[in-house]
């Protein structure tokens, strides 16, 4: 097996150096390394370099997590966590592994690796950062005191450094030294603290596999922790067997020793997560976190490299995010703490023109449960927008009639239904908006060249990553596909900033110790989608807070405009339930999307909490009470009226199956309406359904006046 790359931070990119100096560069290392390579001592250099005393001189600095002012602290992340042990009392089966994982030849090297050295050679001749393998000398000497700089002057003192060490300390203090202070993920410096931190046991008491396990991870702490996913556990699979060959290559186990634990990882205790993640503020460090780690810094930066993280989150903002979606989760259940813990708000707000979110809400405490902000869920009506996106795209228009009473799609055997079985005759593609009208949207796709899968490919485009449920089918705009909150409102935000999409991220900058900025988000923003088309979802979208299935939202005294959602699961065992929530809506700068589900896994019926839960309830009113503070001090900035746009396509309206019940001509009622003949029996699986709550307090008021 080949020997997986060893991960370090990332860094900026360095300006390609002139032939001369590249020259100049490579014949000093080449000679430096020759020099040293022979044992000779390089003069005043070698006389007055320090060794690092590992009691002395190893220390990390805390980092601190800022809201986006610079100056408020939400958090920072741990000091070290270390215990020393002499090398008498490191177990073999761990000194044994860290040298067959990370450098096999380190009891005969001379510390530091000729043919690391050349590929570094070979680097700089290139222009590139310097690259190449590293002994566990070098290593050490890394750790202990040197940054993570890839640069060829680093290389020169690593080398000069590991040559001295090699000189003069013999290979038992240097392995005892870098077990004690190698980083291994989760806070824990050194192997006693890495055996705690991952097995709940001193390292003494480790069996061979988790002697293996753990020092596997070395080689890239905290992403090849398998309680982080999936993917963290397949790689740290990978290290784990390479390893494992390593030993028996070293004659350290046998064959059979090796079939016994190769093919599969020793398990792990639950993971305990860090108590000062405590309350809703977790959410936000956690996700700070897993984002730093995807832009290159590793978890030892992160925890002890003492660095300044100003984050994209506004104080006032995530204040009122907390305390909407928590006095609306209690509300709702009736004061009930029993039902109120099984219900779930999730919500998330994105700044539309630099892409940060500026508060999230993923539950009340991170110890205790999921992020629900993050965590994707049927979207029900509320992804019908992009199914009109996808229509305006390819031609048609807001007023293109559809049919707006109930029919069977061609070649299916189950017929489409709207809210309370309502039937509304021939609608335009913006009645159809206002008023979430199922069957228009089913015919909708029936119109368009290749609807649903275009729908799809619409919605990625706006910002939607790929989740469960996306499958091109002819209902894909009632809400099946699953997104997230966060999603959600980056979606949506694409809308209010005229086609421009930024992705959402949650660290602002970075700056290091010295001050010195190390990373710096990418606000730069795509057009990636036509700004006519975007503009009309827009504007289609005023009118759903205006006079449609949101109209309570129209008296808030500023320019928005949103969408309800409620998805059903008609073949749930036990009978139809309803799933999830939601209400997405933006003003010209700040996209908010909020979500309900309940029970543990977010998929328990929301009306056993509460009879009659609908977008246009609790996750509208969480919207509300949370934008009303949200958006204060900022200018009222109106929707640009429609394009106008002259259609050129022309539907075909499918025959009706069944008596319409509410039958207003398009042109005869700027709002349609509808009369309930019953609830229907057989809708399909995920048919999502609008209507106001039947909570007095939280009842539709009309079209409001003013603004």
């Amino acid at each position: 097996m080949a020997e997986p790359s060893k991960r370090t931070p990332g860094t900026s990119g360095r300006k390609k150096k002139s032939g001369w100096r590249r020259f100049f560069t490579w014949l000093g290392i080449t000679v430096l390394a020759l020099v040293v390579a022979g044992g000779t001592v390089i003069g005043v250099a070698y006389a007055t370099v320090k060794l690092p005393d590992p009691n002395a001189d190893f220390q990390t600095n805390t980092s601190f997590v800022y809201y986006r002012d610079g100056k408020e602290k939400i958090g920072s992340y741990q000091i070290q966590n270390r215990q020393s042990l002499p090398y008498d009392k490191i177990p073999q089966n761990v000194k044994d592994a860290i040298v067959a994982g990370e450098n096999r030849s380190f009891w005969t090297d001379p510390g530091f690796s000729v043919s690391g050295m050349t590929r570094a050679v070979i680097s700089v001749l290139r222009g590139e950062d310097v690259v190449g393998g590293s002994t566990i000398t070098q290593q050490y000497i890394k750790v202990m005191y040197l940054t993570q700089d890839k640069s060829y002057t680093r290389k020169f003192t690593e080398i000069l450094l590991a040559a001295k060490m090699g000189n003069e300390l013999s290979k038992e203090q240097i392995l005892e030294g870098y077990l004690n202070t190698v980083y291994f993920g989760r806070g824990a410096y050194g192997v006693e603290a890495a055996s705690l931190a991952f097995f709940n046991k001193p390292v003494a008491k480790l069996n061979d596999a988790q002697a293996i396990a753990l020092t596997a991870m070395a080689n890239d702490p905290g992403n090849l922790d398998p309680s982080r996913g999936d993917k963290q556990a397949a790689d740290l699979l990978e290290r784990y067997q390479y390893t494992i060959n390593g030993l028996v290559e070293m004659g350290k186990m046998t064959d059979a020793e090796k079939a016994k634990i190769y093919y599969e990882l020793p398990k792990f205790p639950k993971v305990e997560r860090d108590s000062q993640f405590g309350g809703p503020k977790g959410y936000l460090l956690n996700m700070v976190q897993e984002e730093l780690r995807a832009k290159g810094f590793t978890d030892q930066q992160i925890s002890g490299g003492g660095l300044n993280i100003v984050t994209t989150f506004d104080a006032k903002a995530q204040e009122a995010a907390v305390k909407a979606a928590q006095t609306i989760t209690s509300q709702t259940a009736g004061g009930n703490a029993k039902k109120a813990a099984q219900l779930h708000a999730g919500l998330a707000s994105i700044d539309v023109d630099s892409g940060g979110i500026v508060a999230l809400y993923g539950g009340p405490d991170y110890l205790k449960g999921r992020n629900w902000a993050t965590t994707p869920r049927a979207t029900g009506s509320t992804f019908k927008p992009y199914a009109l996106g996808t229509a305006l795209t390819q031609g048609f228009t807001l007023n293109d009639v559809f049919n707006g009473s109930q029919f069977t799609p061609p070649g299916e055997g189950v017929p489409v239904r709207n809210a309370g079985d309502s039937n509304y005759g021939r609608v335009t593609l913006q009645q159809a908006t206002t008023h979430s009208i199922n069957t228009a949207f089913v015919d909708l796709e029936g119109n368009m060249k290749n609807g649903p899968a275009e729908t799809l490919k619409f919605a990625q485009k706006v910002g939607l990553p790929k989740e469960g449920g996306w499958n091109p089918v002819s209902r894909v705009p009632l809400g099946i596909p699953e997104v997230s909150p966060v999603y959600q409102a980056s979606g949506y935000a694409t809308f209010a900033n005229g086609g421009k999409h930024v992705p959402p991220h949650v660290v602002a900058q970075v700056k290091d110790a010295s001050g010195a900025v190390l990373y710096k988000a990418d606000t730069h923003a795509d057009q990636v989608i036509d700004a006519d088309v975007a503009n009309d979802v827009a504007y289609a979208l005023t009118h759903v807070v205006q006079d449609g299935t949101a109209s309570r939202a129209g008296g808030m005294g500023f320019p928005i405009a949103g969408k309800t959602g409620t998805a059903y699961d008609r073949a749930a065992k036990g009978g139809s339930k309803t799933t999830a929530c939601w209400f997405v809506g933006m003003s010209k700068q700040i996209s908010t999307a909020v979500m309900f589900v309940a029970g543990k896994n977010g998929t328990d019926d929301l009306n056993k909490i509460y009879p009659g839960f609908f977008g246009a309830g609790p996750p509208l009113s969480t919207w509300m009470s949370y934008m009303q503070v949200a958006q204060q001090g900022l200018k009222d900035i109106p929707f640009d009226p429609p394009t106008h746009r002259v259609s050129t396509q022309t539907p075909t309206l499918p025959p009706r199956t069944t008596r319409p019940t509410a039958t207003k001509s398009p042109t005869a009622s700027a709002t349609p309406t509808a009369t309930p003949t019953g609830k229907p029996t057989d809708e399909p699986t995920d048919e999502p359904t609008d209507r106001p709550s039947n909570r007095p307090s939280e009842r539709p008021s009309g079209k409001p006046s003013g603004r």
